[in-house]
C-alpha cells in the first residue's frame, strides 16, 4: 500500500499495511448485492495466505492492524487511504459507517513517516477502490462512494500526476472490475458493468479515451511527439477464483 523512497512507478513497493477480519464481517459487512452468507472460515485462511504471500514471496515489510468489531469493513484498507511516493492521502469514505476506520491508518502511516493529507471537506467523498494508480497517472471512479469534489482534492493532493475520471454504474468500486496487469496494461472484467464500462469509454473521444478501454496516452514529460507516447492498453479476462 505505501510505496516509500522510491519515485513511483507499477508494482514498486516497500511496505503494506493489512488489517485483520473482524468476526462482525460476515453479518455487518457493507455489500452492493445481496449474495451469499460470508464464509468467515474461509475468509480468514485466504487472508492469512495473502499476507503471507506479500512478506515471504514478495518481500514487503507488512504492517498488521488488528480487526475492529466495530467496524466490520476495516479489512478493506485500500479504501481509507491512497499513498503514493511520499505522501498519503487519507480519504473519507462515502459510507458513514466506515469513517472511523481512517484514525488507525492514519496513526500507523504517521509512523511510517509519510506526509499525511487528510481529507476533510465534508462535500467530499472518497473510497481508494475507485482509484487505480498507473505508476504515471490516477484514474478515478466516479461511484455510489465517490464523487467529483474526492476526485478534485486527490489531485490537488498528487500534483504531479495526470487525473481522470471515470463512470462506474451497476457496481461498487472501480477497482471490482478492473486492475493493472503490468506496466501499461490494465485487466477489465467480462461481466456486464465491466462491458458497460468499456463501451463509455470507447464512446467519449472528449476524454482523449481515457481509461477502461478508454485506450490512452500517458504523460510522458521528456517528449514533443505523441507518436511517442506508450500506450495504455486495455484485455478483459473471464472471472475464475480457485478454491482455498
Amino acid at each position: 500500500m505505501a510505496s516509500l523512497g522510491h519515485p513511483a512507478a507499477f508494482g514498486r513497493a516497500t511496505h503494506v499495511v493489512v488489517r485483520g477480519l473482524p468476526e462482525s464481517l460476515g453479518q455487518h459487512a457493507l455489500r452492493h448485492t445481496k449474495g451469499d452468507e460470508v464464509d468467515f472460515a474461509r475468509a480468514e485462511r485466504q487472508h492469512q495466505l495473502y499476507v503471507g504471500v506479500l512478506g515471504s514471496k514478495l518481500g514487503l515489510q507488512v504492517v498488521q492492524l488488528p480487526a475492529d468489531e466495530s467496524l466490520p469493513d476495516c479489512v478493506f484498507v485500500e479504501d481509507v487511504a491512497v499513498v503514493c511516493e511520499e505522501t498519503a492521502l487519507i480519504t473519507r469514505p462515502g459510507a458513514p459507517s466506515r469513517r472511523k476506520e481512517v484514525d488507525m491508518m492514519k496513526e500507523a502511516l504517521e509512523k511510517l513517516q509519510l506526509n499525511i493529507v487528510e481529507m476533510k471537506d465534508e462535500d467530499a467523498t472518497l473510497d481508494g477502490g475507485d482509484v487505480l494508480f498507473t505508476g504515471r497517472e490516477f484514474f478515478v471512479g466516479l461511484s455510489k462512494r465517490t464523487n467529483q469534489r474526492g476526485a478534485e482534492i486527490l489531485a490537488d493532493t498528487f500534483k504531479d500526476y495526470a487525473v481522470s475520471t471515470v463512470p462506474v454504474v451497476d457496481t461498487l468500486h472501480l477497482k471490482s472490475f478492473c486492475s493493472m496487469a503490468g506496466p501499461n496494461l490494465i485487466a477489465i472484467g467480462s461481466s456486464e458493468s465491466a462491458q458497460k464500462a468499456l463501451k463509455i469509454g470507447k464512446e467519449s473521444p472528449e476524454k482523449l479515451q481515457l481509461a477502461l478501454g478508454h485506450i490512452a496516452r500517458l504523460r510522458v514529460e521528456d517528449t514533443d511527439n505523441e507518436e511517442d507516447l506508450p500506450s495504455l492498453q486495455c484485455f478483459t479476462v473471464q472471472r475464475h477464483i480457485p478454491s482455498l
